[in-house]
């Protein structure tokens, strides 16, 4: 074992002791924490916790998603498991690099516009290949209902990644949907030019504080993914303004929330709050909670769904609610 490596022999451990031995292993400062656990093949069709017995000895038993999620929430990297020596696995924790955030603080001579730009950290993150985003965008997509020449708004564009899933989702879209994105990076934008060149397609340099000035139109869907609650935002102002200037009667909203980070190219549960351990979600109920409201008084049905990212989805429908929200 090198210096930078911690080796944990935690056979028949309850999982707080085991929390609790990485935690004090990683106080220690060593790159790797490595476990010897039961190959989770062998206790296939068992609950997390049940006990397998093996050339006389009792394993415990735990599905890989536990060491997934475990990994997750204490913010570290699983590596590929290792057979060591049959039925035990080798399981390696790896410290993440903090400094490498996929969306680092700005200092006061940065330009603030091209935070989110081509030459950022973000530019590397593709929510499309993260299952859980994809499969609950595919479900709110689908609520959605879109005809075959749907108008589509993206507020927070970027580079038009969410754009780009819609029709590989709904591949006989390419012909007949026509887009409209709004972002205020100039390089992000240049790129979504160029992977949507057809003269359909409009991306507009502006903040969404300029919205009602824009004269945009009325679309048959609204995306406006991980940017209502970005810094300068006026979240409900643009939630009122898409609703009475920007949706069709029978349009649809598919708005993102994160609740998530990218840190060293892994996805991370939760927003990172200081002086909390674990995320803190009041923030995050608050606000679904004024845009299920308000978007059920203007007789929208209303379904919240996701897990990293949650994606509220508001189609035609419902009756309007008693409860004041907002004009």
């Amino acid at each position: 074992m090198s210096e930078t490596e911690a080796a944990l022999d935690l056979a028949g451990a309850s999982l707080v002791e085991i929390i609790a031995a990485i935690r004090a292993a990683l106080a220690r400062e060593p790159e790797v924490v490595a476990l010897r656990v039961l190959d989770p093949d062998y206790g296939r069709g068992r609950y997390a916790g049940e006990r397998v017995e093996y050339a006389g000895r009792a394993h415990v038993h735990r599905p890989l998603r536990v060491w997934v999620e475990l990994a997750d929430r204490l913010g570290l990297r699983l590596a590929t498991p290792r057979v060591v020596e049959p039925p035990l696995i080798e399981l390696r924790f790896e410290a993440l690099d903090r400094q490498r955030g996929a969306i680092p603080a700005s200092s006061a001579g940065d330009d603030r516009r091209e935070k989110y730009g081509r030459a950022s950290e973000f530019a590397r993150v593709r929510k499309a290949e993260e299952p859980s985003f994809v499969l609950d965008f595919a479900d709110a997509l689908a609520r959605v209902g879109l005809g075959p020449a749907p108008r589509i708004l993206a507020l927070g564009v970027n580079a038009g990644d969410e754009l780009e899933l819609v029709l590989e989702l709904r591949p006989e879209l390419r012909a007949g949907a026509s887009f409209v994105g709004l972002d205020h990076s100039a390089s992000a934008l240049a790129y979504a030019r160029e992977r949507f060149p057809e003269p359909q397609h409009r991306f507009i340099e502006a903040d969404l504080a300029a919205l009602a000035s824009l004269e945009l139109g009325r679309f048959d869907l609204v995306l406006a993914l991980s940017v209502l609650q970005s810094p300068g935002v006026d979240d409900r102002a643009v939630l009122r303004r898409v609703v009475q200037d920007q949706l069709e009667p029978r349009g649809g909203l598919i708005v993102g929330m994160p609740n998530c980070r990218y840190c060293d190219g892994e996805l991370i549960h939760g927003a990172r709050m200081k002086n909390y351990a674990q995320p803190e979600l009041s923030l995050v109920i608050k606000n679904l909670a004024y845009y299920r409201r308000y978007l059920q008084q203007h007789r929208r049905r209303v379904f919240v769904t996701g897990s990293h990212e949650l994606l509220l989805t508001a189609v035609a429908g419902s009756s309007p609610r008693p409860g004041p929200a907002g004009a």
